[in-house]
This record gives C-alpha cells, sequence and structure tokens, in this order.
C-alpha cells in the first residue's frame, strides 16, 4: 500500500514538474529565436511522436473512420494547434511564470461554458461563488485599473489560450467521449491532426534562413517530447491508478511549478498583488470544482468517468 501510493506522488510529483515547466520551455524556445508558428508546430509533431510509439507499444490502433476524424480535427484546433500558438505569441511580452498563472484560469472558464450552453444547470452556490472568485482574481493579477498593471495583448493572448481549451473540453466530452476508441490513441491522432493544422503556418513562415541556437532546439524537443507527449502518458498512469480526481489535483501545482521556475531560471519577479491574485484564482477553481459527495459508482460507471477523464487529460497534453 505504501509503496503504490509512493509511486502515485513520485507521478504526480513528475506530471506537476513536466507539466509546469512548458512555460519555461515556451519561453526559453522564443528567447533562443524560434517564432510561435514553428514552436507549436515542433510541439505538436514530437508529442505526436511519442504518443504514436506508446499507442505502437500497447498494441492500441488509431480511429479509422471519417467521423471519429473529423471531431478530432476540432478538437485538435481548439486543444492544441490554437492554444499553443497563443501561448507562444503570450510569453513574447508576458513571463512565464504569469502565462502558469494565467493558465490555471481554464477550469473558470469551462464552468462558464457549462452555465453558457446549460450542462451547469442547477448549479450549488458554491460553484457560482467560485466563479466570481475566480475572475475576481484573475482582475486583481491583471489589474487594468493600474499604470502597473499587467494587462496587455500578451496576457489577452494568454488567457485566450485558457479559453480555447475550455472551448476544446466541452467540444471533446460532448462528441469524443464513449466512441469505443481507446483513449491513448485516439490522443495519438489528435496530436496528428494538431500537427497537421500547425504545419501550414509553421512552413509558411520560414521562408527566411532559419537561424537557430542549440538552446532553442533543445527546449523545444523538452517541450514536445516530455511536456507534450510524456505528459500525457503519466496522466493516463496516474487516472488509471488513483482516479481522475488524483489527476485534476496536479493542475493546482501548475502555477506553483511554472512560477518557481521563471524565478530561479529566468529571474522572474511577480510581486506580492500577482501572487495575491494567484492564491484567489486558485480559490476559486477549488470552489468551482465542488460537489455533493455521490452514491458509490458501480465499477462500470467509475470505469467509464475515469476513461472520459483521460480523453479531457488528452486535450491538455502539456496544458500550455
Amino acid at each position: 500500500m505504501a509503496d503504490g501510493r509512493s509511486g502515485s506522488l513520485i507521478r504526480m510529483a513528475g506530471l506537476a514538474l513536466l507539466w509546469g515547466s512548458a512555460f519555461l520551455w515556451i519561453k526559453l524556445a522564443l528567447d533562443s529565436g524560434l517564432t510561435p508558428f514553428q514552436i507549436a508546430f515542433v510541439r505538436s509533431a514530437l508529442g505526436a511522436a511519442v504518443l504514436l510509439v506508446l499507442a505502437r507499444a500497447a498494441r492500441r490502433r488509431l480511429p479509422r473512420d471519417r467521423g471519429t476524424w473529423a471531431h478530432l480535427g476540432v478538437a485538435a484546433l481548439f486543444c492544441n494547434a490554437l492554444p499553443f500558438l497563443l501561448f507562444g505569441i503570450g510569453e513574447r511580452t508576458v513571463d512565464s511564470g504569469l502565462a502558469g498563472v494565467l493558465h490555471a484560469t481554464t477550469p473558470l472558464w469551462s464552468a462558464l461554458i457549462g452555465f453558457a450552453i446549460g450542462t451547469e444547470r442547477g448549479t450549488h452556490p458554491v460553484r457560482l461563488v467560485g466563479l466570481l472568485l475566480g475572475f475576481a482574481g484573475t482582475l486583481v493579477i491583471l489589474a487594468p485599473w493600474e499604470t502597473t498593471g499587467l494587462l496587455s495583448g500578451g496576457s489577452l493572448a494568454l488567457l485566450g489560450a485558457s479559453a480555447s481549451y475550455a472551448v476544446g473540453f466541452a467540444y471533446m466530452g460532448s462528441r469524443l467521449t464513449g466512441r469505443g476508441t481507446d483513449p491513448l490513441a485516439l490522443s495519438a491522432a489528435q496530436l496528428v491532426a494538431a500537427t497537421a493544422l500547425s504545419a501550414p503556418a509553421a512552413l509558411a513562415g520560414s521562408t527566411t534562413h532559419l537561424d537557430v541556437s542549440l538552446r532553442a532546439v533543445l527546449a523545444v524537443a523538452v517541450l514536445g517530447i516530455f511536456s507534450t507527449g510524456f505528459t500525457f502518458y503519466l496522466s493516463y498512469r496516474l487516472i488509471a491508478d488513483e482516479g481522475a480526481t488524483s489527476a485534476a489535483t496536479v493542475g493546482y501545482l501548475l502555477p506553483v511549478v511554472s512560477v518557481a521556475l521563471g524565478a530561479i531560471v529566468l529571474d522572474e519577479e511577480l510581486g506580492a498583488r500577482v501572487i495575491a491574485g494567484a492564491a484567489v484564482v486558485l480559490a476559486g477553481v477549488a470552489a468551482t470544482r465542488w460537489r455533493k459527495r455521490p452514491p458509490s459508482p458501480s465499477p462500470s460507471s467509475s470505469s467509464l468517468r475515469e476513461d472520459t477523464a483521460v480523453q479531457m487529460t488528452a486535450g491538455r497534453n502539456g496544458s500550455a
């Protein structure tokens, strides 16, 4: 029992580190000469390669029907290609630590979309308060009323990336869940689609001579292979061993990791207001996830929920 729990804790720590470090690798790749389009394309391609190898090793077959691939194309746009690009655009002018903090608003956008499309009917007041609290924390961080506030085109791009994830998760929940395809194979196929979507813009922006440093190559390689591809694998294992709730807990660690790495590696400073706002955002996110304890589920319904959670995690793949 103790060994199993320690193993899960190690995977959670590893997942938080790989997931949260994505913002650092994006910043390093940008500072070393790569464009947001190039980063989005290479990241998707390397992540897809990792997942394809893992799916083949596990003897999982990619989907064959056109309908599933059409849905995967939409999911790849909102959960991979678009947010990957927006995070690169945002981090051109915004610190990596703040990027991780703003990414933590994704569950808030998911809750807001749920209210808009009617999937959050009869929501408990605690969750409504959490939604208001979370966005209030975001306002504290950006402080648009102050001349020293952080509201800018870059920060709006980062918020757009988080909102894009939420749109993608809602689409995946309604169109891809329960289609009978293995989650690992589905995720590999989704990143293949994201690679195809990212390729034209990346190639169009590479008409001039590309002078990329070794640091840029290493940064984007770690981002694609580890912070995108292997991040999903660890999520998959964690959900299988501990359930979706434990895997979701990792999300609270991402801003901590991004802020810590930004301060240690890049000497970034966020300030007391941003840290306080981040704490309010995380408190709001925790409240939006509050639910009454349900009756003990049957083994089949528990398995279905965990498969759904794996598919939703597939959209995050790196979560930045």
